[in-house]
Parts: structure tokens; C-alpha cells; sequence
């Protein structure tokens, strides 16, 4: 039989609540297992040893690439595949990747999958990414950074439609804002994408003047990628919509377009900012812009599909509302109501109009 021969090799710790989903999801599907446990205290490494023979502790040095790289070093197949232990694959992506192993074309270094990791009230995925998942062993792909880590590849690059899915188990921790600020104290001169990624740690634990700071220092250092670029314009008038300076957040959203045209993400927060200053007639027009918006599915790996979706007319429909324009109210949300017929808002609003409608038959 033809195909391609895969090693998935994984770095975990303390995941006995999600491990054995990940694995079984997969296990069918690539001919070795690869765990890199380092330094569970649950039962993490039982389960592993449940799928494979392959089970090595690593001592952790607050480095998540040394962990990753070390996984990769003890691969044998001819290819690589790597998850994190709440990751997994349903059946249909199973399909997908059972054809993937059989017809991949030898000239392909490395596979980019969709990494979907939330989802909408009827399971479609609102925010997605895209990462290489399958690499070519012989090409010694390196994993850079020590937090956030990324797999640097070059080569020929397949563009798959398979998908894996976040499935997070775990709840939220201060583990990587403890390793950036360890780093710090160190002297550890901080690359572009880890000044980013430290403002994104500060932003998710609400530290949002360090967050601002961090994201003018990782924009104004201008190196970044566009598409970090674009983010952190977007995660910095977050912080600002947090403090209420709402002068600074619309800035911070207007200062993406230097970097692509407008993104459905940056219209909705720009049309939030001027509803929350009841600036009705202008957060009109940009929750109208995102619903104008194609999807940028070839430019950016990163996708809040719900900003170019439901949620604009979701918002269109409370602006018409306020301005005493109901039946374009009406209209937006039963064009939300296209996308999520069941969302409370807009079974809210229906409700929220029979009762107008009965008030003035009265």
C-alpha cells in the first residue's frame, strides 16, 4: 500500500483530562507515537503508555521549542505530525487526512492544516488559524521561541481543507506571563513576536498598560508580520475599550489599515466604540462595512468569522432600533438570524418586536 509514513510527536504535562481524546482520535492514523512528558503529576504518562512504547521525560526549562524539538528528534517516519493534547480530529477530518497520507505528492515539504479553536452555538467554528502540521523529517524543521513557539519552515507547502480542533480542557493559567517575566528579569532581549505575544499574556490576565506598552513597542519597532501587525492594532484598542479611552482605540483600529484594507474584526470594533458613546449613525456604517466584507481566507490565517457574520446585524439591528428605525431593525437581525436562527439575541429581538407590534394594536 502507498502513502506516506507519520510520527505525531507531542509535548505534554498533566493532561490525563484530554490526552486519551487527542490520541484516540488520531492513533489510526499515523504509524508512531511520539510523548514528551515533562513532569506530570497526574496520570498523563499511564495513558500514554496505553498508546505507545514511545514515552520520554523531558526536564522542563521553561521552553516550550527545546521540549518540541526534542519531540522531533526522537522521529523515525518520514514525515511529522504534532498536536497539543486537547487538540483532536473528528471523522470527517479523519477522512480527510486518511486520503492526505495516501496521495500526498513527495515534492511537499510541509502540510497547513485549519486550526479552529472556538466555535458558534451550532458547533461552525468562529475563530480559526492556519499552522503547519505535517512536515517532512529530512528537512530538520526547527521549533523557534520559547513561549509561543512556532515551527520555521520553508519549501513546498500543501494548502489542506483538513481541520483540527481545540478542544481546551484545561483552565486558564499565568504559566506563559511567568516565563515572559522570568525572561525579562534575565535580560532576555525580546524578539518582535515576543513583544507581541508578552502584550497579548498582559492583555488576557487585564495588566493593560503593560499590554499597551508592549504593543507599541512590538508596532512602532515595525518588524513584525503584517498579520501580527493587524491583530495588535486590534488586541491594543481592546485595552483601550477596557480603559474607555475611546479616543486611542479608534486610533489604534484606524492604524491597521496601514497594513491592508479594512477586516470585518477592526469594523466591528470600531462600530462597538461609537455605539457605546451612543454615536449611533457612525457605528452604522462600520457594522455595515463588516458585513460587506468578503472573508479574507487567503490573506490572513487568523478568522473571527462571527465579525463577518451574525454579529454585525446583530449590532446593526440595536443601532436602527436606537434611532427609531425599526424595520430595519427588523431586517438586520432575521439576516443574523441566517447565520444562527436559535442565538438568544435574536430570539430576544423577535420577542422584544411581537411586544411593540401588540402595544400598538392596543
Amino acid at each position: 500500500m502507498g502513502g506516506i509514513s507519520i510520527s505525531l510527536c507531542m509535548i505534554v504535562k498533566d493532561e490525563e483530562d484530554s490526552l486519551s481524546n487527542c490520541l484516540a482520535s488520531v492513533k489510526e492514523l499515523v504509524d508512531e507515537i511520539i510523548i514528551i512528558d515533562t513532569g506530570s503529576k497526574d496520570n498523563t504518562k499511564q495513558i500514554a503508555s496505553a498508546f505507545t512504547d514511545h514515552l520520554y521525560d523531558f526536564e522542563w526549562i521553561d521552553d516550550f521549542s527545546a521540549a518540541r524539538n526534542f519531540a522531533f528528534s526522537k522521529a523515525t517516519k518520514e514525515y511529522i505530525f504534532w498536536l497539543d493534547a486537547d487538540d483532536i480530529l473528528t471523522e470527517e477530518n479523519k477522512e480527510k487526512f486518511s486520503t492526505l497520507k495516501k496521495v500526498l505528492p513527495p515534492q511537499f515539504d510541509s502540510v497547513m492544516m485549519f486550526y479552529h479553536l472556538s466555535f458558534d452555538g451550532n458547533g461552525n467554528p468562529s475563530f480559526s488559524s492556519r499552522r503547519n502540521r505535517l512536515v517532512k523529517r529530512e528537512k530538520n524543521f526547527q521549533w523557534i521561541g520559547f513561549v509561543h513557539e512556532y515551527l520555521e519552515v520553508n519549501g513546498n507547502t500543501f494548502q489542506s481543507d483538513i481541520a483540527i480542533h481545540h478542544k481546551k480542557e484545561k483552565s486558564f493559567n499565568d504559566r506563559n506571563l511567568g516565563i515572559y517575566k522570568k525572561a525579562l528579569q534575565s535580560g532576555i532581549d525580546f524578539s518582535p513576536r515576543d513583544k507581541y505575544y508578552y502584550a497579548n499574556e498582559c492583555k488576557d490576565h487585564c495588566l493593560y498598560d503593560d499590554a499597551i506598552k508592549w504593543y507599541r513597542k512590538f508596532l512602532d519597532e515595525g518588524k513584525g508580520w503584517s498579520e501580527d501587525n493587524i491583530q495588535a492594532c486590534g488586541k491594543l484598542a481592546d485595552c483601550h475599550i477596557q480603559l474607555k479611552d475611546w479616543g486611542s482605540a479608534v486610533q489604534s483600529c484606524l492604524k491597521s489599515f496601514e497594513y491592508d484594507t479594512p477586516r470585518g474584526e477592526i469594523c466591528c470594533r470600531l462600530g462597538y466604540i461609537h455605539m457605546e458613546q451612543h454615536e449611533y449613525e457612525r457605528s452604522i456604517f462600520w457594522y455595515n462595512l463588516a458585513t460587506q466584507i468578503e472573508i479574507p481566507e487567503t490573506k490572513s490565517p487568523f478568522i473571527e468569522r462571527n465579525c463577518y457574520t451574525w454579529l454585525p446585524h446583530i449590532q446593526l439591528c440595536v443601532c436602527f432600533d436606537r434611532i427609531g428605525k425599526l424595520e430595519e431593525s427588523k431586517r438586520h437581525n432575521e439576516l443574523a438570524a441566517e447565520y444562527l436562527p436559535d442565538h438568544p439575541s435574536v430570539l430576544y429581538n423577535r420577542n422584544y418586536f411581537q411586544n411593540i407590534e401588540k402595544k400598538e394594536k392596543s
